[in-house]
């Protein structure tokens, strides 16, 4: 047996005993933290409720922005030049266009959709038409981290309602 210094033993049973104090604390800290962590129902509870708000918020930005326009029939594509303003409301949709028709894009999944991400298209077809098939994801504009794929459905057009008549204008 080897002999070992008495201030190398000295460390020795300091460690041995430093090691055997914290695996005595480490579950009573352990088990203290989990006490005061909130159950997973709770938090996915609270980002559901949030959602909830949001999607509530975005839906009434967008009723103000349809009111005085009637819906007409969906399209695939619509005309979309580089310099036509986009509007995403949060957690409803995004809103192309501008005057007397505006299209409406709510996507598969609206809830994903926020205002704070940039929308990047990848046009297949090219040229001036944004259709459902692009490919559409949405990145952090900051970090240029993807954050999500959009899935397009059919563009829903509003146009204006002529006063007079009740009608929609052209």
């Amino acid at each position: 047996m080897t002999k070992l210094a008495p201030t190398r033993r000295l460390s020795l049973a300091i460690g041995l005993a430093a090691g055997i104090s914290l695996a005595s604390v480490a579950p009573a800290t352990a088990q203290d933290e989990g006490e005061s962590d909130p159950p997973a129902e709770e938090e996915s509870e609270k980002t559901s409720k949030k959602q909830s708000k949001r999607a509530a918020k975005g839906e009434k930005r967008l009723e103000r922005m349809l009111e005085g326009r009637v819906a007409g029939k969906p399209v695939n594509c619509i005309r979309s030049l580089p310099t036509a303003p986009m509007t995403t409301v949060d957690s409803t949709a995004y809103v192309f266009g501008r005057g007397h028709t505006i299209y409406v894009q709510r996507t598969r999944n609206p809830r994903q959709i926020d205002n704070r991400d940039t929308l990047v298209l990848r046009r297949f077809g090219g040229g001036q038409q944004l259709c459902r098939q692009d490919v559409a994801t949405t990145i952090d504009p900051f970090t240029q981290i993807f954050t999500g794929a959009v899935m397009f459905e059919d563009f829903v057009p509003y146009s204006r309602v002529d006063q007079e008549e009740g009608q929609a204008s052209k």
